[in-house]
């Protein structure tokens, strides 16, 4: 591990102490009771609002940073980024009076190594090289998916921050929820056109493949739940889609856990130009038995789901929270959620705060407002995701969240 010095672990440290003292306040205790009654869907509970800052982090972060050497640079922003929200956006993130740290996992689809190529170096921009191009051609090439956990490579990492924060703020192994999106992997190794086109050209193939994989996915599970690595996913797990795993319904401790007592989260974005019929046809029935290995299921990310709702979305007993993307039908998926405990996940656009300088106060307020009555009689989550630039103005985000508030109070009262 990179060393880092005296001067640097005095400014760690300090950081760390702070977290600590913002992780005990009566303001995060409420902060804490409100996340519960949300999850546990009180009739009372309040919209929870979010701001991932992790994709405009750059854009924030770099200009906050004391240390010195690249090793504490990093863990710098680690910090700073446990507590930004908190002390500067006003949101409703919690500070947590540890550091989480994730079980080093990892699952190849069909054994092939995924090849990224950039425009240019650093650059955001990406495309996947396919390996697979004409499915029937190129079927040969798909083989046991390469799947395993290296639980000593985390220990590893824990062991290094313990050694310079652990008195203070001890980092520990994070409980995961369940993933594996079997379009995204698909995309990873073949391009969506080629995908798309299989499904006309060779439907018993891709079917095939699609059985593969999915297959391969339920031995992954299997593997973890024999290993003994899986821990409950309740409270301030992070669930993706920058929720958290708040709920009443999951076990909270417990050796021996299977994937069925936690937390799961699914997407199928890339498959966004299929009809209904065709992802019922095609993906639905490998989606459903992915989704029957969760206790409980968030799904959706920026794919509008409310063209599968009725056909597939809705009878899966285990959903409880669906993402509501700035293409998704709002009337729509509020009629089908009132009343129902299935959190109405919604992403506003990022462009309202993404793009140029100020902020448009009126078209953001109209933006909410019309959220907020769409989902009336719902329980309401607003997280903000996909924002790459803030102006470099930390002021900016603060406004946008007051914005969303408001809106959220006025509606609520």
């Amino acid at each position: 591990m990179d060393a880092i010095s005296k001067k640097d672990r005095d400014i760690l440290r300090e950081l760390a102490k702070k977290q600590v003292e913002l992780a005990h306040t009566p303001a995060m205790d409420a902060l804490w009771e409100d996340w519960r009654r949300h999850g546990a869907f009180d009739k009372n509970s309040r919209p929870m609002i979010r701001i991932e800052t992790g994709s405009f982090a750059d854009d924030i972060i770099p200009q906050m940073l004391r240390c010195e050497t690249e090793a504490g640079r990093k863990l710098e922003q680690e910090l700073i980024s446990s507590t930004i929200n908190h002390e500067y956006y006003g949101d409703d993130n919690l500070v947590l009076d540890y550091l989480p740290i994730n079980l080093h996992r990892y699952f190849v689809p069909f054994g092939i190594e995924i090849k990224l190529a950039h425009p240019k170096e650093d650059s955001l921009g990406h495309e996947f090289v396919p390996a697979i191009g004409d499915l029937e051609q190129d079927f040969h090439k798909l083989g046991k998916s390469i799947f395993g956990i290296e639980p000593e490579t985390s220990q590893k990492w824990m062991d290094y921050r313990n050694e310079i924060l652990g008195d203070i703020l001890p980092t520990k192994i994070s409980p995961f929820i369940m993933y594996n999106g079997p379009t995204q992997s698909l995309v990873h190794i073949m391009k969506m056109e080629d995908m798309y086109m299989a499904m006309f050209d060779y439907p018993e193939l891709f079917h095939k493949m699609m059985d593969m994989l999915t297959s391969d996915v339920m031995d992954y599970f299997d593997l973890m739940e024999r290993e003994g690595v899986l821990l409950p996913t309740t409270d301030e797990c992070w669930l993706g889609q920058g929720s958290y795993c708040f709920s009443n319904e999951l076990p909270t401790q417990g050796e021996g856990l299977k994937t069925t007592d936690l937390w799961g989260y699914l997407d199928s974005q890339e498959s966004a130009g299929l009809s209904p019929a065709m992802f019922g046809e095609f993906l639905a029935p490998y989606y459903r038995r992915i989704a029957a290995r969760y206790g409980l299921l968030s799904y959706g990310c920026c794919e509008a789901v409310d063209p599968i709702w009725d056909s597939f979305l809705s009878n899966l007993d285990n959903l409880r929270k669906v993402s509501v993307a700035p293409w998704a039908n709002e009337d729509f998926m509020g009629e089908r959620l009132q009343g129902k405990n299935i959190v109405y996940m919604r992403k506003p656009s990022p462009n309202y705060i993404g793009v140029g300088d100020i902020l448009d106060e009126k078209a953001i307020t109209a933006h909410i407002d019309a959220t907020v009555t769409a989902a009336k009689g719902c329980h309401l989550e607003i997280i903000q995701r996909d924002v790459y630039k803030v102006s470099r103005s930390t002021e900016k985000v603060r406004r946008y969240v007051e914005l969303i508030r408001n809106c959220c109070d006025r509606h609520v009262k």
